[in-house]
């Protein structure tokens, strides 16, 4: 088959077989995707994002936790592309290493707060009653107060620490997710192919698994792409209080801490870090939007 047959035989309106189907879909969203450019900028920046945490040790030139005092504040150029910064360390090194920390929250985050949403947000629209009421006031309890402020007290009674602020922003950021499952799932709960599962037979936690929540989830993974930036976010503001990761670590947060001090004549010392944040914040919110406009089925 040429690529034409291909291209036909993907958007057929009439697919032979339910394989068909979906790999027509999945072609149609992943064309969607191919058209936004400002999606393929996010997609490369997040792309780019991972690579360089990834490959940090190799990438790094100097040890990002040796400190050189004769070399405290030294501008960009020459060894130091990026300059050192206040203990003479080298902040390239320092960037490429902090990555690291921030992918990994993001990781966790995106691994811990769409799969709890989702679950309680299911059990809360579809059980209703009493269990629904409990659930989504718990929520507006949480959703009562700013998430870095939640996230603040959060870490502040646990203790400074990754793990702490990992735990502080999963629990300040899963009601969103919880609401947008439950509206979902509300949604779903009449529709005639859950009349007839539960017909056939299917249990509770079977329509739950496999009927219910597989079609809540590309709302929560767009709902997560959006997300990403506020948690970076929220994870450096915790660092440059001094309640992310521990010294002598790597972590943007940090590192744009340690330079205020010398905004005006060692510029160079937060603004690598701060710009860093910038591009990682753009890239995910660029491309959750494409991956919204992508997934919109009146796109197609």
């Amino acid at each position: 088959m040429t690529i034409a047959d291909w291209h036909d035989w993907l958007l057929d309106e009439a697919p032979a077989s339910p394989l068909q189907a979906r790999l027509g879909r999945l072609y149609a969203t992943a064309r969607l995707f191919g058209g936004n450019r400002p999606a393929l900028l996010g997609l490369a920046l997040v792309g780019l994002l991972a690579l360089v945490a990834a490959a940090a040790p190799g990438l790094a030139r100097f040890d990002p936790d040796a400190q050189d005092l004769a070399l405290r504040l030294a501008a960009p150029g020459g060894g130091h592309w990026l300059g050192t910064d206040d203990l003479g360390r080298d902040i390239l090194s320092r960037l490429l290493y902090g990555s690291r920390v921030t992918l990994g929250v993001v990781v966790l985050i995106a691994a811990i707060v769409p799969p709890l949403g989702l679950l309680i947000g299911c059990v809360a629209g579809y059980c209703g009653g009493v269990i629904d009421a409990a659930l989504m006031r718990t929520a507006d309890v949480f959703l009562a107060f700013p998430r870095l402020i939640l996230a603040l007290a959060l870490v502040a009674a646990l203790g400074p620490g990754i793990d702490h602020a990992v735990l502080a922003i999963a629990l300040a950021a899963w009601p969103p997710y919880a609401r947008l499952a439950r509206a979902e799932t509300l949604a779903l709960s009449g529709r005639e192919f859950i009349a007839a599962a539960r017909l056939a037979g299917a249990s509770h936690w079977r329509l739950l698994l496999r009927h219910i929540a597989p079609l809540c989830l590309p709302s929560l993974l767009v709902r997560a792409s959006l997300d990403m930036a506020g948690v970076i976010l929220i994870a450096a503001g915790l660092g440059f209080l001094g309640l992310g990761v521990a010294p002598p670590t790597a972590e943007w947060g940090a590192m744009i801490a340690a330079g205020r001090s010398h905004m005006l004549d060692q510029w160079w010392v937060a603004a690598a870090p701060g710009l860093a944040i910038a591009a990682a914040c753009l890239g995910f919110n660029l491309l959750g939007e494409g991956m919204r406009d992508a997934l919109d089925p009146r796109q197609r």
